[in-house]
């Protein structure tokens, strides 16, 4: 009781917001709920009365609500099919990743930006966009407005992506008889899983190939997802370190390692034996679908707390980071595809 005492106003209006939001990303996936749920939360946010009342639950929306939507990210992931289909597109993978930690942490350094904002933009632009972010966020302990601007960044290039990549991909050559080409460009060139579907579906639909490409991105894009794992363990030690140098005292990896990060290993563990004993994928399709609403609702919280002026004003250096990780993921994509020739 005494929870709900505490957080049930702010869950109550986070999930009275994400309902809209998911329906209107459904409309227009392109754009995805939970950037409908972070504009709704920055637009409503001033009209809300008594706010000392809900920022508790708003607060344990935005950390706790977000960290259980990557675990149950976990029961979409089917390790044995992932691996034994990606095997093809894991150069491809590596190398996109590696290129966009690499420019994030070189703009960092170069430009001064906030070294959260650019980590985020960085995962979010190299693994699977909202939900790289979301796993990232509480690892480094990122604050609602940098979770605001890295989403923000991700929403621009993914509707650029979605709309450009078809015709670039038909400009460049690619098969028009199978989607296994553009499949892998496009699981491994954009960012989100909505504008990853979105791109494959409209090669599919140019071309008449049922859904040859949508399935090849698709399975690339779960691929991709395992990233998660190394990089938020790798970001949780790297916190450890460094907050023993600024502090000079040991900090032990358990205060902040992201346990929420094994249990999201459980879940893919869980799917991937009850499937090798028969039980069909439509059975985790609930908790898949959990996960993107509690994302949804996790992003409505942090609108509550971002305040859109500032994320105008700062929005420069974000949108010029994000533009260089998508060239460079798109190029280094392009490079390996070629040199393995793929096309």
């Amino acid at each position: 009781m005494k929870f709900l005492s505490e957080n049930g106003k702010g869950i109550l209006v986070c999930l009275a917001l994400a309902i809209p939001a998911s329906l209107l990303g459904k409309l227009f996936p392109i754009i995805g709920g939970p950037v409908f749920a972070i504009i709704g939360g920055m637009l409503f946010a001033p009209l809300i009365r008594g706010k000392d009342s809900w920022q508790s639950g708003i607060k344990y929306t935005s950390k706790k609500i977000l960290q259980y939507a990557v675990v149950l990210l976990g029961f979409g992931m089917n390790l044995e099919v992932v691996m034994e289909t990606g095997k093809q597109s894991l150069p491809v993978i590596i190398c996109t990743i590696t290129t966009s930690l690499v420019i994030a942490w070189v703009f960092y350094r170069k430009s001064g930006m906030d070294e959260n904002t650019a980590t985020l933009i960085g995962v979010g632009s190299s693994i699977c966009g909202g939900s790289a972010i979301a796993a990232t966020a509480p690892v480094i302990e990122a604050d609602e407005e940098d979770v605001a601007q890295a989403i923000s960044v991700i929403f621009l290039f993914n509707i650029l992506a979605a709309l450009i990549f078809p015709a670039l991909g038909t400009a460049l050559g690619f098969s028009t008889t199978s989607g296994d080409t553009f499949g892998l460009f496009a699981g491994t060139a954009v960012n989100d899983t909505s504008s990853v579907t979105a791109a494959a579906s409209t090669w599919d639909s140019m071309y008449h190939l049922g859904h040859q490409t949508l399935d090849k991105a698709v399975t690339v894009k779960l691929t991709r997802t395992l990233a998660i794992i190394p990089i938020t363990l790798f970001l949780g030690i790297r916190k450890a370190r460094k907050a023993e140098q600024d502090n000079g005292n040991k900090i032990s990896l358990k205060q902040v390692f992201p346990f929420f990060i094994l249990f999201f290993i459980g879940a893919s563990l869980i799917t991937t034996v009850a499937s090798g004993f028969g039980v069909p994928a439509s059975v985790f399709v609930p908790f898949k679908e959990l996960s993107k609403f509690f994302i949804i609702m996790a992003m409505g919280a942090i609108g509550f707390h971002t305040d859109i002026v500032k994320l105008i004003k700062s929005g420069k250096q974000p949108i010029l980071l994000g533009l260089s990780c998508w060239i460079g993921i798109t190029a280094v994509t392009l490079i390996m595809q070629h040199l393995m020739h793929l096309w």
